[in-house]
C-alpha cells in the first residue's frame, strides 16, 4: 500500500503539468483574436486626422474620403463590419489608439518613438518631407538644396502640429521660426497669405499645393532628406502577431496589385478638383 501511495505522489507533478498543458491548449483554441472582437462589435473604428490626400473629411456631410479612408473601408469589408471614423488630431492620434478609442489609426508614419507606444502594419506607401514656398520670396535664395539653406532668422516655417513633419523639422532647425497650426488648410493659408515663408509637409501633399498654385509655388525635397518613412496603419500595442498578419496580408495584396496606387490617384484627383 505504501508503495502505491508513493508512486501516486510521484505521479502528481507530471499529472499537474499535463493538466496545465491541456488547459493552455484549450485556452489557445478558444482565445478570441482582436479582429474577431471587432466582428462581434460590428464596427471597425478608424482614428482619422485630416491630411489630404491621405484622409479628407467633407465639412458639410462629415463623409471621409482619401486613400487611407478607402483602405479602412475595404478592410472593414474584409471583416464584414461597418467602418466607423473617429475624428481626431495629429497630436492625439497615437494617444487615442493607446486609450482604445479606436481600433486602428490612419496614415501613421512609422517612427521608432511611435513604435514604442503602438504597433504598425506594413507600409501602404513611402513618405518623404518636402518644403513648398513662393519662388519669388526674397528670403529664399535660388538654388537652395538643404534645410540648412533655409534655417535662418526671419524665415517662418508652417507645419501641422503633432505630425511626423513637425517632429522632423523641429529637430533640424535652430534659427528659423516654426509656426505650428492645427490642420492642412491653416498651414497652406499661412504660406498663401505670406504669414509663413515655407510649408513643411509630405512631398505628395506639397505636390498638390504646387499644382494648385503653379504661377508661384515650388517644392524642394531637401538633401539630405528630412525624413523618409513608411506610412501605415497604427495598431494597438497588444495585438498578437497573428492579428498583425491579417492586416499585413490585406495591405500586401493591395500594394502588389497596384490597387493602392489607384486609390492614391483617385484621392489626388479629388483634391485637385476641389481646388479649382
Amino acid at each position: 500500500m505504501l508503495s502505491l501511495i508513493t508512486s501516486a505522489l510521484r505521479a502528481l507533478p507530471a499529472l499537474a503539468l499535463m493538466a496545465g498543458l491541456s488547459a493552455t491548449a484549450a485556452h489557445a483554441q478558444t482565445a478570441e483574436g482582436y479582429w474577431q472582437g471587432v466582428q462581434k462589435a460590428g464596427a471597425l473604428r478608424c482614428g482619422a486626422a485630416v491630411a489630404p490626400p491621405y484622409v479628407m473629411r467633407d465639412p458639410a456631410t462629415g463623409e471621409y474620403t482619401g486613400f487611407f479612408a478607402d483602405l479602412c473601408k475595404e478592410f472593414a469589408d474584409v471583416l464584414k463590419v461597418k467602418p466607423e471614423f473617429v475624428d481626431t488630431t495629429w497630436d492625439n492620434i497615437v494617444a487615442g489608439l493607446q486609450a482604445g478609442k479606436w481600433d486602428l489609426s490612419l496614415a501613421l508614419n512609422r517612427t521608432p518613438a511611435r513604435a514604442m507606444a503602438v504597433q504598425f502594419s506594413i507600409p501602404a506607401m513611402e513618405y518623404q518631407i518636402s518644403l513648398a514656398y513662393n519662388k519669388n520670396n526674397p528670403k529664399i535664395a535660388a538654388g537652395v538644396a538643404s534645410v540648412a539653406d533655409i534655417d535662418k532668422a526671419g524665415v517662418t516655417l508652417a507645419v501641422m502640429s503633432g505630425t511626423a513633419q513637425d517632429k522632423a523639422i523641429s529637430a533640424a532647425v535652430k534659427n528659423a521660426t516654426i509656426m505650428r497650426l492645427p490642420g492642412n488648410d491653416e498651414t497652406r493659408l499661412a504660406v498663401t497669405s505670406k504669414r509663413a515663408d515655407i510649408l513643411v509637409d509630405a512631398s505628395d501633399t506639397n505636390q498638390l499645393f504646387t499644382q494648385s498654385n503653379p504661377d508661384w509655388a515650388v517644392a524642394l525635397n531637401p538633401t539630405p532628406a528630412l525624413a523618409k518613412q513608411g506610412v501605415a496603419f497604427g495598431l494597438p500595442h497588444q495585438l498578437s502577431a497573428a492579428d498583425v498578419e491579417v492586416i499585413n496580408i490585406f495591405l500586401e495584396e493591395r500594394v502588389a496589385t497596384g490597387h493602392v496606387d489607384e486609390l492614391i490617384r483617385k484621392a489626388v484627383d479629388e483634391v485637385l478638383k476641389g481646388a479649382k
